[in-house]
């Protein structure tokens, strides 16, 4: 069992340090918003600190999962943050998604200080992060990997280690880009379906066994044909996370239509007031201008 700092206990972050405390860790939290960090104590014990570097004095391993490369920023680095506390040889494993760039830009500030580090971003949403069934895909070297992967194990269904430091959010980048194009397929073909007045329940118990067949379908078609979205991730944060797959597509000077696409449809569905709808909502972008 490890001493475990956590940062940043929004809808991911409470339960995934949850998992850590129902293992056996020995868990101190930090939350920008304090009233989280002390509900989190209530539910599972452990305890909270004012500041990140309290949060991880002493700590073998520091996690966080806050919101964009500005707040990830903010919690590693200055007199307050999670460095300033850490003792060489701690592990800091990131599950934000946030740039490659900042990414490696931290990592080489870690490993000046004798810090290991690890980008670990997750995928499976807040249902994932809930069950503990999360997809982690990690990014550092390889002593670093193997002395966090079984502290990662506690929330994740699957992690592997898929090269250097950046990797992870490489990664994610892939995840996302492929989400993305998915998402807008099923909401045509749901919306269609609907024009066609074909029974969902029973279209999707067929052609969900076939090529056609996603997670997506099994687990959104119900609440998309409802017209029901919160329950995932949030617009405003896939939004986020295209704009960093369209940024680092531009570097690599590889081509992205149909994401640049998809990530317009989502500012329509901003404009709808649908920013914190879960990424299935682009069926009504299309309920709304057909």
């Amino acid at each position: 069992m490890a001493k475990v700092a956590f940062l940043g206990l929004g809808v991911m972050g409470f339960p995934m340090a949850g998992h850590l405390a129902a293992k056996g860790h020995d868990v101190t939290v930090y939350n920008r918003t304090e009233a989280k960090a002390r509900a989190w104590v209530e539910r599972h014990g452990g305890a909270y600190a004012a500041t990140p570097a309290e949060a991880a004095r002493g700590a073998d391993f520091v996690m966080a999962c806050v919101g964009n490369d500005y707040d990830l920023r903010a919690v590693c680095l200055g007199d307050h943050g999670a460095f300033s506390g850490m003792e060489k040889g701690a592990i800091f494993v990131d599950h934000t998604t946030v740039s490659a760039r900042v990414t490696r830009e931290l990592a080489e500030i870690a490993h000046a200080r004798g810090l290991g580090y690890v980008d670990a971003p997750v995928s499976g949403g807040q249902a994932g992060a809930e069950g503990g069934v999360l997809s982690v895909m990690c990014g550092g070297d390889e002593q670093s990997y193997a002395r966090a992967e079984p502290v990662i194990a506690a929330y994740a269904r699957i992690c592997r280690r898929l090269g250097d430091v950046g990797s992870g959010q490489m990664a994610k980048m892939v995840n996302q880009i492929c989400i993305a194009g998915l998402v807008q397929a099923l909401s045509e073909g749901l919306h269609f379906a609907e024009k066609a007045g074909l029974d969902i329940e029973r279209l999707v118990e067929v052609i969900s066994q076939g090529a056609a067949g996603s997670w997506q379908m099994v687990n959104r078609h119900k609440t998309m044909a409802e017209g029901k979205f919160d329950f995932g991730f949030a617009v405003d944060w896939m939004r986020k996370d295209l704009d960093i797959c369209l940024r680092t597509g531009d570097e690599l000077g590889v081509s992205l239509p149909v994401t640049a696409l998809v990530d317009q449809f989502y500012k329509d569905v901003q404009s709808m007031g649908g920013g914190r709808w879960d990424t299935s909502s682009l069926i009504a972008r299309l309920r709304k201008f057909d």
